[in-house]
C-alpha cells in the first residue's frame, strides 16, 4: 500500500487493537509502526500481538515495524492506611524507607537512591506532578519537605525528581526480563524510559546484541541536557512530552520539542513526536481543534512520525484515530508553507562522500523530471541519509534485510522494499528500482528515476554513486550492454 505522505504514524496495541481484524484496518487506516508497550500485558499478550502484527504484514505484502516500549524505573510510593491522604500546603510531610503504612504526616519511599542523591532545595513531584513539595533537609534514609501545592496522595503513586540526575539503573530487572523477551520475538526498535545519560543507551545495546535498533525517549530534564551524547549513542529519538512536562515548566515544553527534532534530522535519525496528540479520540469519534493544531505543529517541524498511544490502544475509536492523523498530515503536506519550513530547517552540514550524495540526488530530483529517489542499503544508512534530506519525491528504500526495511518503516517519506536474491552489480540495482517504482505506480516506461547505492555492495556506509536512470528497461540494457 502507497502511503500519500510522508510523515509515519505508530499506534499502540491495547485492550482496543487487540485482534487481527483491529490491527489490519489500522494498518489499512495509516499505521506504519506498531508499539508494543511493555508496561501493561503479560508476556503472553504481548507475543501474540507481535504474531498478529506479523500475520498483518505477511497478508498485506508490505514491511511493518513493531517498537517494544520498555516501562523504566518507575518511582513510586508505598501504601496509606486510608489509602489517600490530602496534603495542605504549607503542611510539613516526610518520605522515608520505613515500610509502615502512611500517614497525613508520611510515607514511604522505597528507594534508597533517590535519598541519596536529593539535596536541600529539590524539588518532589507526585502523581504526575499534582503534588509538589520543596526538600528542607534529607538524609540517607529521609526527605522532610514542605507541600507547595497541596492535593491528594493515595497509594503506589508516582514520584518525579526533576532537579537531581539519579543514579539509577535506566533498565529495572523487569527491564531486563522484558528487553530479552522482545528481542527473542523478533522486534525491530526498543524504546528506552528515562534514559538520563549516554551509558544508558550503550547498556541497553549491549543487552539487545544488535537483535533491535535503540530509541531513547527524552522525559527528564537531565536528558534534554545531555541530549547530544544521547542522540550520537542512539539509534532514534521520541519527544515523550508526559513526563517531560510533567519535570519541566509546561511552557518550555514546545521550544525543546523543536530543538530535539532537529538535532535528530541534523543527525539523520528517526524522531517521534509522542504523548496526548489526539487525547479526546479516546472517548470522541473527533478530535479537538487544539489536537489537530499539535499533530500539524509536529509535521510542520519535519518529525519522522507521530504517535497514537491510549488513542489507538484502549481508546472507543482506534481506527478513527489513525485516519485522523493520516488527514491531517495529507493536509499539512500539501500546504506551499509545508515545503518551505522543511526546507528553511534543512541541515546545511555536508561532511562525507554520502552527504555529498545525497544531497545531489534531492537538488537534482528537485531541479528535473524525477519521480523517486531509489536507494539500496543493507543498513538502512542511505535511506536515512536520503530522507534526512526531506525531498519533494517519493522515496524507495530497496533492500535485502527483513530487519533494515522495516526499521526504515519508522523514517520519513521512505516506501520499503526487499528484493529477492543477492544484488552485486549496479545494473541489477537499477533494473531492480525501476521495477519497483513502476510496480507500485511512483513512475511509467516514460519517466525517470534516481538510483543511489554503495559499491562494492553489501558493504555498509560505501554510499558512493548515483545515476538518473530511465525507466524503460531496454534503454538500460543497451547503455549498459555487458
Amino acid at each position: 500500500m502507497r502511503r500519500h505522505r510522508n510523515v509515519k504514524i505508530v499506534a499502540t496495541l491495547g485492550p482496543a487493537s487487540d485482534d487481527y481484524e483491529t490491527i489490519r484496518a489500522l494498518s489499512e487506516a495509516g499505521a506504519d509502526v506498531f508499539r508494543l508497550n511493555m508496561s501493561h500485558g503479560t508476556h503472553d499478550d504481548i507475543a501474540r500481538r507481535h504474531a498478529l502484527v506479523r500475520k498483518v504484514e505477511a497478508d498485506l505484502g508490505k514491511p511493518i515495524a513493531i517498537l517494544a516500549d520498555l516501562q523504566g524505573p518507575k518511582l513510586r510510593v508505598g501504601v496509606f492506611q486510608n489509602g489517600e491522604e490530602e496534603l495542605a500546603e504549607g503542611q510539613k510531610f516526610r518520605f522515608d524507607l520505613d515500610p509502615a503504612e502512611g500517614t497525613a504526616s508520611r510515607v514511604q519511599l522505597p528507594h534508597r537512591e533517590i535519598f541519596e542523591a536529593l539535596e536541600a532545595g529539590a524539588t518532589l513531584l507526585v502523581n504526575d506532578g499534582k503534588l509538589r513539595l520543596r526538600v528542607d533537609t534529607c538524609g540517607k534514609d529521609h526527605a522532610q519537605c514542605t507541600v507547595l501545592t497541596g492535593g491528594t496522595i493515595s497509594n503506589r503513586k508516582g514520584v518525579n525528581v526533576p532537579d537531581v540526575v539519579l543514579p539509577l539503573a535506566a533498565l529495572s530487572e523487569k527491564d531486563r526480563r522484558d528487553l530479552d523477551f522482545a528481542c527473542s520475538l523478533g522486534v525491530d526498535w526498543l524504546a528506552l524510559s528515562f534514559v538520563q545519560r549516554a551509558a544508558d543507551v550503550e547498556e541497553a545495546r549491549a543487552l539487545a546484541k544488535g537483535r533491535a535498533a535503540i530509541l531513547s525517549k527524552i522525559e527528564k530534564p537531565a536528558a534534554v541536557k545531555a541530549y547530544a551524547e544521547i542522540l550520537a549513542a542512539s539509534d532514534g529519538i521520541m519527544v515523550a512530552r508526559g513526563d517531560l512536562g510533567v519535570e519541566l515548566p509546561v511552557q518550555a515544553v514546545p521550544p525543546i520539542q523543536k530543538r530535539l527534532v532537529r538535532g535528530a534530522r541534523a543527525a539523520a535519525k528517526p524522531v517521534i513526536v509522542a504523548t496526548q496528540m489526539l487525547e479526546s479520540m479516546i472517548e470522541s469519534p473527533m478530535p479537538t481543534r487544539a489536537e489537530v493544531s499539535d499533530v500539524a505543529t509536529a509535521i510542520y517541524e519535519g518529525a519522522d512520525a507521530v504517535m497514537l498511544s491510549a488513542e489507538s490502544a484502549a481508546g472507543s475509536y482506534p481506527v478513527e484515530a489513525v485516519r485522523t492523523m493520516d488527514n491531517v498530515a495529507i493536509s499539512v503536506e500539501s500546504d506551499p508553507t509545508y515545503r518551505e519550513i522543511i526546507e528553511a530547517s534543512r541541515s546545511a552540514k555536508r561532511a562525507t562522500v554520502a552527504d555529498g550524495i545525497v544531497a545531489a540526488a534531492r537538488e537534482i530530483a528537485e531541479t528535473t523530471d524525477i519521480r523517486a529517489i531509489c536507494c539500496f542499503s543493507q543498513s538502512g544508512t542511505t535511506a536515512r541519509l536520503v530522507a534526512r534530506e526531506r525531498p519533494r519525491v517519493p522515496i524507495i528504500a530497496m533492500t535485502p534485510l527483513e530487519v533494515t526495511a522495516r526499521q526504515l518503516c519508522l523514517s520519513w517519506g521512505t516506501t520499503c522494499v526487499i528484493i529477492e536474491g543477492k544484488v552485486e552489480r549496479f545494473k541489477q540495482a537499477v533494473i531492480a528500482a525501476v521495477r519497483a517504482a513502476r510496480s507500485m505506480g511512483f513512475a511509467t516506461q516514460s519517466n525517470q528515476i534516481l538510483v543511489t547505492a554503495g559499491v562494492p555492495f553489501n558493504v555498509q556506509g560505501t554510499t558512493n554513486i548515483l545515476r538518473v536512470a530511465p525507466c524503460d528497461e531496454r534503454l538500460i540494457y543497451s547503455a549498459d550492454p555487458e
